[in-house]
């Protein structure tokens, strides 16, 4: 790992959990993923050719089952989608969304987003950035576990080119209050809100949150921007 950044090598931008792959996906894996998915590579990737054309790319870490993620690339084609995901369920939960919307502007390398932060994306090579709702690791002695910290935020940082954005969003305010210190610490970012932003429309809603919502649960989206 390269230490440009001076992320420390123990980082890890997931924990890996059992999951069932249901037989659709698994479907999906199998059929979609030749077309969709790159595999990882300790060297920098050709955005271009992976996509076949020139456009703006969107990195998101940790898609879940992707449904927000094919619904924020339905509603803009004109942009590229490069979706970094571990966990193998939500992985092909996704590339059945793909063929489902039969949507082109999204790949997927299911890997440690870290190393493909470091390894395989140039710096300024990207548009935007998203991490919504990344595991809480909400008991106090497991708050060293949380994704976001300075050395991963410099890191992303440097792969935005200058006016693009950091988005991230969550529903637990410790962890927002974390977030929007962190962010507000890095040198290269800049805050568009006083502290938290409005929902901005390019996020959609997902069904977790919309529940939680109706149960009067908050929500804290944070958006800075690189300078």
């Amino acid at each position: 790992m390269s230490g440009e950044t001076g992320a420390h090598p123990r980082i890890r931008s997931y924990v890996l959990r059992a999951g069932r792959v249901g037989s659709g996906q698994a479907r999906a894996l199998a059929e979609l993923g030749p077309k969709f998915m790159l595999p990882y590579q300790a060297s920098g990737i050709d955005l271009d050719a992976a996509f076949g054309r020139t456009a703006p790319r969107f990195l998101e870490i940790g898609f879940g089952m992707g449904e927000g993620l094919a619904e924020i690339a339905a509603a803009h084609p004109e942009n590229d989608y490069l979706g970094v995901e571990v966990h193998t369920p939500g992985v092909g939960a996704l590339l059945k969304q793909l063929g489902a919307r039969a949507l082109t502007n999204v790949r997927v390398i299911q890997h440690d987003a870290v190393e493909v932060l470091t390894q395989m994306l140039e710096p300024g090579s990207l548009a935007g950035a998203h991490i919504f709702f990344p595991d809480p690791w909400h008991k106090k002695r497991h708050h060293k576990r949380r994704l976001i910290q300075p050395p991963l935020v410099g890191l992303l940082a440097s792969r935005l080119a200058p006016g693009g954005h950091l988005h991230l969003a969550t529903d637990w305010q410790d962890y927002a209050e974390q977030m929007l210190a962190v962010l507000s610490a890095e040198p290269l970012l800049q805050n568009t809100a006083a502290d938290y932003a409005p929902r901005p429309e390019t996020r959609p809603l997902t069904k977790f949150e919309q529940r939680g919502i109706r149960l009067g649960h908050g929500v804290w989206d944070l958006l800075f921007r690189r300078v």
